[in-house]
């Protein structure tokens, strides 16, 4: 994946995507984990209730069922998508603490404030930030902080977010989490610091609408 796409992935910690839910038949080598990063699982649950939170909110900013369904449609896979998500949040925040970063509620605060301006008010702010980058109204003042954790990294590594040397420091630190995806999610590049699909025959996409029932 280019460099300058997996910037945009680590500072909007999701991609806007759709709703292709993953389903398998057959035996689960990670039994109700959607991954295990750093000895600590991720769940299936935690992965669902991250999703409909931006489903819910989606449905909140439009108007009718015919809207929602397209708002639906422009997104791809946002299920697999809102996971990479989550383990990436994960391996920022250990490159972080590898590095002494800390990053205090008033430097946030003043992020979206400025962004807020920008925006044209705090509705306008979480509007973009929806549409833009799959993040619900929730989880903002979280994802700005992720931001400000990597700006300050790349700042201490003398380099900015798109560069190799920031890029590594994020590899180090996923190795070091030993991250592990269960395979209907794909599997977890350390190198690249990205999920990637894996070939399984036996794993089907159902959309939204759909059941999760395994075969």
């Amino acid at each position: 994946m280019h460099r300058r796409r997996r910037t945009a992935l680590l500072l909007s910690a999701a991609i806007v995507a759709s709703a292709p839910l993953l389903t398998a038949c057959g035996n689960d080598a990670h039994p109700g984990a959607a991954a295990v990063v750093g000895g600590q699982r991720i769940t299936v649950s935690q992965l669902e209730s991250r999703v409909n939170e931006v489903r819910s909110a989606q449905r909140a900013a439009v108007r009718g069922d015919a809207q929602y369904a397209q708002t639906v449609a422009q997104t791809g896979t946002l299920t697999r998508d809102t996971l990479h998500g989550m383990v990436l949040d994960r391996v920022l925040q250990r490159a972080a603490r590898d590095a002494g970063i800390t990053v205090n509620r008033n430097e946030v605060q003043r992020m979206r404030a400025g962004l807020e301006q920008q925006a044209g008010g705090s509705t306008g702010l979480e509007t973009a930030w929806l549409q833009q980058y799959g993040i619900p109204p929730q989880r903002l003042d979280d994802n700005l902080r992720l931001q400000l954790e990597a700006q300050k990294l790349a700042t201490q590594l003398g380099t900015d977010t798109s560069q190799p040397a920031f890029w590594k420091a994020l590899s180090k630190a996923s190795e070091e989490l030993h991250v592990d995806l269960n395979p209907r999610y794909g599997s977890w590049d350390v190198q690249k610091v990205s999920r990637v699909d894996g070939k399984t025959p036996w794993v089907r996409e159902v959309s939204a609408a759909g059941s999760q029932q395994s075969a």
